[in-house]
C-alpha cells in the first residue's frame, strides 16, 4: 500500500473532532467542572476519617462550595457547575443532619445518580435521548437532529446508553455498601467512583458524536433567514420606489 493508499483524517473531520471535544468540555465543565464537583465530598470524607465529627464535615464541605461560587462569580465565570455543586452539598448537609448519620450526606446524591441514569435510559429506548437535550443547544442545533440529522440522533442514543448503563453500574455499586461499609469506608468508595465513571461516559460520547455527521446549526440557519427576509423587504422597497 503505497502512501496515497492509507486512509487519511481531513480537516474537515478534524474540525470536526475539535468542535465535538470543546463543546463537550463545555457542557461537563472540564477539568474544573470535576474538581468542583469531587472537592466538597473530598473534604467531608477527609474531616469525618480524622475527627468523626459530622457538624464540621458538613460546614466545611458546605464552606468550600460557597467559595468554588465566589471564586467563579469574581473571575466572572460560568457558575452552573459550581451552584449545582453547593445544591448537591446542601441537600446531603440537610439530610445527615435531619437523621443523625453522616453516611447520609451522600444519599441525595446517590438517588440523583440513579434517577438521571434511568431518564437516560429511558429517553434512549423511546427515541428521544437526554443526551441530545443537553448538547443540542452546545452544538447550536437544538433539537434538528430528531428530524433532519438521523446519524446524529443515532450518536445521541448510543451516548444516553452509554451514560445510563455506566451510572447504574455505579449505583450497583454503591447501594448494596451504603448498607453494609461504614461512613469512612463507604465515602472513599464513592469518592473513587466520582471521576473514572464519568470519564469514560464522556469519551464514550465524544468517540459516537465524533463518527457521526456535523449538527445543523439552525441559530445560523435563523440568522441566514432574517438577512433574506430583509433582503427581499429591501428589493420590495427599492422596486416600489422605482415605480414611483
Amino acid at each position: 500500500m503505497t502512501s496515497l493508499d492509507k486512509p487519511t483524517t481531513t480537516d474537515q473531520d478534524t474540525d470536526a473532532r475539535a468542535v465535538t471535544e470543546a463543546a463537550l468540555f463545555e457542557a461537563f465543565g472540564g477539568v474544573r467542572g470535576m474538581v468542583e464537583t469531587v472537592l466538597p465530598g473530598l473534604l467531608f470524607v477527609t474531616i469525618f476519617t480524622i475527627n468523626k465529627d459530622l457538624k464540621t464535615s458538613a460546614i466545611a464541605a458546605v464552606a468550600v462550595s460557597l467559595v468554588l461560587v465566589v471564586v467563579r462569580l469574581v473571575r466572572r465565570d460560568t457558575v452552573k457547575h459550581a451552584f449545582s455543586g453547593v445544591f448537591g452539598v446542601a441537600f446531603g448537609v440537610v439530610f445527615a443532619m435531619m437523621t443523625g448519620n453522616a453516611k447520609d450526606f451522600y444519599l441525595p446524591g446517590m438517588l440523583y445518580t440513579l434517577g438521571l441514569a434511568l431518564a437516560y435510559i429511558v429517553t434512549a429506548a423511546v427515541g428521544f435521548p437526554l443526551i441530545g437535550v443537553i448538547l443540542g443547544p452546545v452544538f447550536k442545533e437544538n433539537l434538528s437532529w430528531r428530524s433532519r440529522n438521523p446519524g446524529r440522533k443515532s450518536a445521541y442514543t448510543k451516548s444516553s446508553w452509554a451514560w445510563g448503563l455506566i451510572l447504574l453500574a455505579k449505583c450497583a455499586i454503591l447501594f448494596p455498601l451504603y448498607w453494609w461499609a461504614d461512613t469512612t469506608q463507604f465515602g472513599w468508595v464513592l469518592i473513587a467512583l466520582k471521576i473514572p465513571p464519568f470519564l469514560l461516559a464522556v469519551y464514550l460520547t465524544w468517540v459516537f458524536l465524533a463518527k457521526a455527521p456535523p449538527p445543523i446549526d439552525v441559530f445560523a440557519e435563523m440568522e441566514a433567514e432574517e438577512e433574506a427576509e430583509k433582503a427581499r423587504k429591501a428589493a420590495a422597497a427599492e422596486a416600489q420606489r422605482g415605480e414611483a
